[in-house]
């Protein structure tokens, strides 16, 4: 019995070993704070009080102690001016409160400036042994301050599958519950089937609410092969956008003439290092889908990242991929207008733990990015630059990459190449589909070739030489003529000889 009493009281003991920590920033911490407890602080609460500077909007903690092997425990949580903000015991080596989100044991919320404390709990000390302990301190705010702390293994550059627009309890995202009865459906839902399908990222983009946040920093140390990006979809009476990358509250009412504005929520977006891109902009408006079509005013493009030219809700509609509920002319008209605009898909989903393969689904469809790892900033930049594809069947393995070539000079997706009227063009097209499919280059709207697929692999097409500036991008069709892949553009523009 008492060597039974040993290994349970050793067990118990041993009960605070710290989880594997979350990702702290890389950059140097603004403050460290180290000491040295003994045998007279055990059983006793020691405060180290810590000034938080103005303009803080998430603070993060990374805590470690040495003598670990002699039995010390020590136990962290945190107090502001206004009481606890949370308590972890020996559970967690770093953790984050912010305005919208905290690591599990502590409460989000406002970061007032100021003094707060560090609070430690010394359950053990045995006699004789000294354990210097260090904290360090990051105060963060504007762009760094919106990236959840993913533990993903980032295995560096490479095509990288997601689904951009989703929805939760947290707005209008419902499913069935174990009674069989309609519920608000829990974010771990979405997640779970996110993870089923294959995905390497997602963005949860509830209706103008950054509460699921919270959730998400919940279940990133679970979903440890999925990148979790904080967004939002912005609900408006004159259209939707989805926010990326921000976890900053932000203020969505917009009206003519009113305070908050398009262009004004974009510029905070974008100083906060996020990503705007306008939802389903060809849906009609009204009471079957109230503000869902894009009447913005006065929205200036040249604040726009991207257009969802696929919508998993409007792909179930007829002509919904290309015809005339789609993204598709939107974005085409923009590129025309010289407003460098990616586009991309996203699933719409509302039903998390809905399994069924068709559109609306969850990666159904998948935007698939090229990206210089697999991290919130990778994923964001690739966006960006346009380097993606969107796969309507959320197939593994497909490919669907695009460049066009003069005698000079060659651009890739998202890119731009200037050429001389009538040069000689080459458009190269990397595809993976099904054989059967046909590969479809078009400039703008006109298909200029079309190539039945027998196997995957490059393909060079010629365009005959252009006196007009030109959009192309591709598209890939079923044998059935079903629209499986589609690309970004490469706009040539025309320059005069030199």
């Amino acid at each position: 019995m008492m060597r039974w009493l040993g290994f349970i009281l050793a067990v118990l003991v041993s009960g605070s070993a710290v989880a594997a920590p979350s990702a702290v920033p890389a950059r140097r911490p603004d403050r460290v704070i180290t000491a040295v407890i003994t045998r007279a602080d055990h059983q006793r609460y020691r405060r180290v009080p810590f000034i938080v500077p103005r303009g803080t909007v998430r603070l993060m903690v990374a805590f470690d102690y040495d003598t670990r092997e002699q039995k010390t425990v020590i136990d962290l949580a945190v107090e502001d001016q206004h009481g606890l903000r949370g308590s972890s015991g020996g559970n967690k080596a770093n953790f984050t409160i912010g305005e919208s989100d905290a690591t599990p044991s502590y409460l989000s919320g406002r970061i007032a400036p100021g003094q707060w404390q560090l609070v430690l709990a010394v359950p053990n000390i045995r006699p004789g042994i000294s354990a210097r302990w260090t904290a360090r301190l990051w105060f963060l705010r504007g762009a760094e301050a919106g990236t959840l702390a993913s533990p993903v293994i980032d295995p560096g550059p490479g095509w990288y599958h997601g689904d951009l627009h989703l929805h939760t309890a947290h707005s209008d995202g419902v499913c069935t519950s174990q009674q069989g009865r309609s519920v608000p459906c829990p974010v771990f839902k979405t997640l779970e089937m996110a993870a089923a399908r294959g995905l390497d990222f997602v963005a949860i983009t509830d209706h103008n609410s950054s509460s699921a946040q919270a959730a998400m920093r919940e279940a990133e140390p679970y979903f440890d092969r999925l990148l979790l990006i904080p967004g939002r979809e912005i609900t408006t009476f004159f259209g939707h956008f989805n926010i990326f990358g921000v976890s900053t509250a932000i203020d969505y009412r917009v009206t003519p003439g009113g305070p908050v504005t398009f262009n004004a929520i974009a510029d905070r977006v974008h100083a906060l290092g996020g990503l705007v891109s306008i939802n389903h902009p060809a849906l009609p408006s009204g009471e079957p889908c109230m503000g869902c079509g894009w009447a913005m005013p006065a929205a200036d493009l040249r604040r726009v990242d991207a257009i969802e030219v696929v919508n998993g809700g409007a792909a179930r509609l007829p002509g919904g991929v290309v015809g005339v509920l789609s993204g598709m002319q939107m974005w085409l008209n923009a590129l025309s207008d010289g407003h460098p605009i990616a586009a991309i898909g996203g699933s719409d989903n509302h039903d998390g733990a809905q399994a069924a393969d068709l559109a609306g689904t969850i990666g159904r469809p998948t935007t698939v990015v090229w990206a210089d790892g697999l991290n919130q900033q990778a994923i964001l930049a690739g966006i960006r630059a346009g380097r993606v594809f969107v796969d309507l069947a959320g197939t593994a393995g497909s490919m669907l990459d695009l460049a066009v070539t003069s005698d000079r000079s060659t651009a890739t997706m998202g890119g731009q190449l200037n050429a001389k009227p009538g040069e000689a063009l080459v458009v190269r097209v990397s595809v993976r589909a099904p054989t059967g499919c046909t590969l479809d280059i078009l400039a703008g709207e006109d298909v200029i070739a079309s190539r039945v697929l027998n196997d995957s692999g490059d393909y060079m097409v010629p365009i005959n030489r252009p006196e007009r500036p030109l959009v192309v991008h591709a598209l890939v069709r079923s044998p059935e003529g079903k629209i499986r892949l589609l690309s970004n553009a490469v706009v040539v523009s025309l320059r005069n000889p030199d």
